[in-house]
C-alpha cells in the first residue's frame, strides 16, 4: 500500500514522502489518525496545495515540543510503591505509574509520550527515563522509587 505521509513518523519517512506500508499498518493507523492519504493523483494534487500548510504545521508542534522539553528538563518524579527490606519492588513501575505520580506533582506527561529503555523499573532508586514529546523532540527525566512505608 503506497501513502503520502502528512507528518514526520520516526523509522518511516518524513512531511511528503510516498512510502510503502503494510495494508493493516495503513488502514488502521496511518489513514485514520490523519497521518498520512492514499497516493492517488487526485490525493498528490491535494497534497501540493496543502503542503505550505502542513509544514507550518509541523514547525508549530516541534515548536511546542521544544517548549515543554524546557519545562521538562531536569524534572524528577516521585513514585511510592511496596517495597522489600533490599529494595525489590513487589512488581514493577511502569508508564501508567510514572504518569499519576507526575501528574499529583503538576508536571504534564503523558504515559504514551515514557519510554522505558530497560523495560519495567524493578528496583527502587533513581532512574533515567526518556520522554519522547515528539519524534523530534526527546528529554530524560528522572524517576525517584521510594519505598512506600506500610
Amino acid at each position: 500500500m503506497d501513502l503520502i505521509l502528512l507528518e514526520k513518523i520516526k523509522h518511516l519517512g518524513d512531511l511528503g514522502d510516498v512510502v510503502k506500508v503494510t495494508p493493516g499498518y495503513g488502514r488502521n493507523y496511518l489513514l485514520p489518525k490523519g497521518k498520512a492519504l492514499s497516493a492517488t493523483a487526485a490525493n498528490k494534487s491535494v497534497f501540493e496545495a496543502r503542503k505550505a500548510e502542513l509544514v507550518k504545521k509541523a514547525n508549530d508542534s516541534v515548536a511546542a515540543a521544544k517548549i515543554r522539553a524546557g519545562k521538562l528538563e531536569g524534572a524528577v518524579v516521585t513514585v511510592r510503591v511496596l517495597a522489600s527490606e533490599e529494595g525489590k519492588l513487589y512488581g514493577s513501575v511502569g508508564p501508567a505509574e510514572i504518569e499519576r505520580a507526575a501528574l499529583a506533582q503538576k508536571i504534564e506527561l503523558d504515559k504514551s509520550e515514557i519510554n522505558l529503555l530497560s523495560g519495567p523499573i524493578r528496583h527502587a532508586g533513581e532512574h533515567k527515563v526518556v520522554a519522547r514529546l515528539h519524534s523530534e523532540v526527546e528529554v530524560e527525566i528522572t524517576v525517584k522509587v521510594e519505598k512506600e512505608k506500610a
